[in-house]
């Protein structure tokens, strides 16, 4: 969108005088400042100020455990105190004049919040895009993750490398930057030591094992006090946001990043699908009732580059091969959806000619193409808060 109009030019110059902050404020506010929008498909906003109305954070359900008996504040025995955990953890930001429906994101297996904050080699990720697109975000910690760590169950957590795809240059395989050492050719990662560094320090451990039930009450329940929101989701988060979608109708849309595992009503399950070494892929059943609720709802899932999909040779590479067997069941899951009703779609980027994203899309270097994917879903499905919503 071609910038014109003197408040465009007030917004550049209230980046150099705080009076004008405030003017540019009140502009925001009453809708006079335009906004980039996400028609070419690669959004470009960086001179776009972030003008918040509001932002915090908050501990969506959770559990407690109380010892039995009464406490003496004398002995301080463990009589009758009480521990907190299993909650989640939301970190919301607010717009001036934010769209209709916020942006719920959800990080995947051993990730939390950072995987949708600053980029590792520093850029803007997603919340700072959409922010700039006055778009609520909410950025969780599933229960026992990340800021949300306080479980109620004793757990273990192990600090040496490996074995397999837990160690550092077994992640580098598997979530598709290259073949260690070497990146791939058309990777959409900095080569840059530094952002490979960031990058790696962004994983984290589960504080105890989670349950399904364990990480979406929590997260279900926050959608019932937020209100409607689009969740977006990725890969070991995947499933989860199905799962939360069918616990609260305020889910009104799932955009979905490499989700590992789907789900599928229960006696419909297909067959596990062998990839090699690392075992075979398998849904999740859940009652057809509650897979009946994702036909309600627009769902997008979304592929990277760098892995043999459904009818190309397998890879010798166990680490690759098995988003093969992800990418078929992935295909099985909206297959369904869409036989039931539903409106489910799922891409992969290489066929619609962007290349080289690895399992991080929403971070890679090319992630303002790729939020303007999401911006188009967005508008086509009247969830960019600028029409009338579903």
């Amino acid at each position: 969108m071609k910038r014109t109009g003197p408040f465009v030019r007030v917004a550049f110059r209230a980046r150099r005088l705080s009076k004008s902050r405030l003017l540019l404020g009140s502009l925001f506010a009453l809708g006079l400042v335009p906004v980039a929008g996400f028609a070419g498909g690669l959004f470009d906003s960086d001179d776009l100020p972030i003008v918040l109305k509001t932002q915090g954070s908050f501990m969506p359900g959770g559990a407690v455990v109380t010892n039995p008996g009464t406490f003496d504040p004398i002995a301080l025995t463990p009589d009758g105190q009480t521990i907190h955990g299993d909650h989640a953890y939301a970190q919301y930001q607010v717009p001036l004049n934010a769209r209709r429906y916020p942006l719920v994101m959800w990080h995947g297996g051993g990730q939390f919040t950072k995987t949708w904050e600053t980029t590792p080699d520093g850029r803007d990720g997603f919340q700072n895009i959409f922010l700039r697109q006055r778009y609520t975000t909410y950025l969780i910690d599933q229960p026992r993750r990340g800021n949300a760590g306080r479980a109620t169950t004793n757990g273990t957590i192990a600090a040496v490398p490996g074995p397999g795809p837990t160690g550092e240059q077994g992640i580098f395989i598997r979530f598709r930057l290259g073949l260690w050492p070497n990146y791939f050719p058309n990777v959409q990662f900095s080569h840059d030591p530094e952002a490979l560094n960031q990058w790696w320090r962004q994983q984290t451990p589960d504080t105890a094992t989670t349950t399904n039930d364990q990480a979406t009450d929590p997260v279900a329940a926050m959608f019932n006090q937020i209100g409607p929101a689009v969740l977006l989701t990725h890969s070991a988060g995947g499933v989860l946001g199905w799962i939360t979608a069918t616990k609260s109708s305020n889910v009104r849309g799932v955009y979905a990043y490499e989700p590992v595992t789907q789900v599928f009503p229960e006696g419909q399950v297909p067959p596990p699908i062998d990839s090699g070494p690392l075992g075979p892929i398998t849904g999740t059943p859940i009652p057809l009732s509650s897979f009946l609720k994702l036909t309600k709802i627009p769902i997008e899932i979304i592929w990277g580059d760098n892995f043999p999909i459904t009818g190309q040779p397998p890879s010798k590479y166990p680490d690759l091969e098995v988003w093969q067997g992800r990418y078929t069941m992935a295909q099985k899951f909206v297959d369904l959806v869409n036989k039931y009703g539903g409106h489910a779609h799922m891409t992969h980027l290489p066929d619609i000619g962007i290349k080289g994203n690895t399992h991080f899309a929403m971070s890679d270097l090319n992630n303002k193409q790729i939020a303007g994917l999401l911006g188009k879903w967005l508008h086509d499905n009247r969830l960019d808060g600028e029409q009338r919503g579903w």
